[in-house]
């Protein structure tokens, strides 16, 4: 009986130990909970986008670059089959979101449609910015100047490439880097896949 009970705690030290290895394996990009807009639900980044090549942007619901909001959606419904997940996080860092969760939800959601994930109005910028932007500036020496700056991650959170708010979803340059690390994100799967 003993050894039954030892067996069990082992096992379930087992399963502890594989779950902080796992959640370990996300850097400090990902390695957060963040809130999501308009509702009290949070959601652990690292473990909902772990292995995606993740796509940040800090919004606002009335700013001249808000129809932006499009673009962004369009990009997701195209690549999210291939491992894009964008990310929006509404901001008042720069006087142009509503105070009202509401009110930006209503701007995201019924305005532009928006399918992908967003997050409660958070600081981007100085010593309050929330902890995924603090960690993006951190790695790319890039502090948003305005609303919807763009922060291209790799899958392994080793590669971040910034993009300014003039850069348009639909961009050129901004699209080949995109697709370049899904390219590499899919051909590392595939490795790891075939070594199995």
């Amino acid at each position: 009986m003993k050894m039954n009970k030892w067996l069990g705690a082992a096992a379930l030290a087992g399963s502890l130990m594989s779950t902080s290895v796992l959640a370990n394996q996300c850097g400090e990009i990902l390695g957060h909970a963040m809130q999501q807009l308009n509702t009290r639900e949070t959601v652990d980044l690292c473990e909902q986008y772990q292995g995606k090549t993740v796509l940040v942007v800090n919004t606002a619901s009335k700013c001249g670059f808000t129809k932006q909001f499009e673009g962004l959606e369009a990009l997701y419904q195209k690549y999210q089959d291939k491992g894009l997940v964008v990310l929006g996080f509404p901001s008042d860092s720069f006087k142009q979101e509503y105070d009202d969760a509401e009110k930006t939800a209503e701007v995201c959601y019924l305005t532009y449609g928006v399918k992908f994930p967003m997050f409660t109005t958070t600081k981007v910028k100085g010593d309050e910015a929330n902890p995924v932007f603090k960690a993006l500036i951190a790695k790319t020496g890039e502090t948003p100047s305005w609303n919807f700056n763009k922060y291209l991650v790799s899958s392994d959170e080793q590669t971040v490439k910034h993009f300014g708010s003039r850069t348009a979803p639909d961009d050129k340059d901004f699209i080949a880097e995109l697709e370049k690390m899904l390219s590499a994100n899919n051909s590392s799967e595939s490795t790891v896949k075939s070594g199995e």
